[in-house]
């Protein structure tokens, strides 16, 4: 009797590949279709970007996020303000101090000086978050609003909210120079970020849903 092992194999790789290539067409589909939701909840900016005055509410601090354009400034702009007693800038390279940060910002250090606290424990997002989570409870605080780039905003709150889940955190969003929102697929630039953006959102996303489900 004569076997054909050779066809059946073939047969049986032809069905690998096929079920294969239908599951990275799926999970194509759920990235792009995830990552157009993504770019779709961006904010323009936050509140008074369309030049309306209002009443922010106040909380124990304001939180700066460093490294995009327009978050300093803004977090200064609120601080004198008196929206918050106190703005704790997280992510300060080392050797960076008050008045010359202050200075940088083209902002009058003696006028905020004494109440802007800076931390230079962080290097992303993740230790942003725990690095300003040690800083509220080293002062009592049960609120802030946090101050970053608006496509950064969704994985800087879930970062936030794990480490600090029992604080209420106000999102204040800023728009940075250069990132276009319409037609950003053409853009090469604003795509790239946006994308980078949003991988580094799943992944956290991913953390968390791990973390929640090992919860006792």
């Amino acid at each position: 009797m004569v076997r054909h092992f050779g066809r059946r194999g073939g047969g049986s790789v032809a069905r690998a590949i096929g079920h294969l290539l239908v599951l990275s067409a799926v999970v194509l589909l759920a990235w792009g279709g995830g990552l157009l939701w993504f770019v779709s909840t961006i904010p323009p900016a936050g509140p008074r970007a369309s030049g309306t005055v209002e009443l922010l509410e106040h909380t124990d601090a304001i939180v700066v996020l460093t490294g995009g354009s327009g978050r300093l400034s803004k977090g200064l702009d609120l601080l004198a303000e008196g929206v918050a007693e106190k703005l704790f800038v997280s992510g300060v390279y080392d050797g960076v101090d008050v008045q010359e940060l202050l200075r940088l910002s083209r902002q009058d250090p003696g006028e905020l000086e004494c109440c802007i606290v800076l931390g230079y424990a962080a290097d992303n997002t993740v230790g942003n978050a725990f690095e300003t989570a040690d800083w509220m409870e080293e002062q009592g605080y049960r609120s802030l609003r946090l101050v970053t780039s608006n496509y950064h905003m969704q994985r800087s709150l879930l970062e936030f909210r794990m480490a600090m889940p029992a604080l209420t955190i106000i999102p204040h969003p800023v728009a940075p120079e250069g990132l276009e929102l319409e037609r950003w697929w053409s853009r090469r630039g604003s795509a790239n970020l946006l994308i980078n953006e949003y991988n580094k959102y799943l992944v956290a996303l991913l953390r968390f849903q791990i973390e929640t489900l090992l919860e006792p």
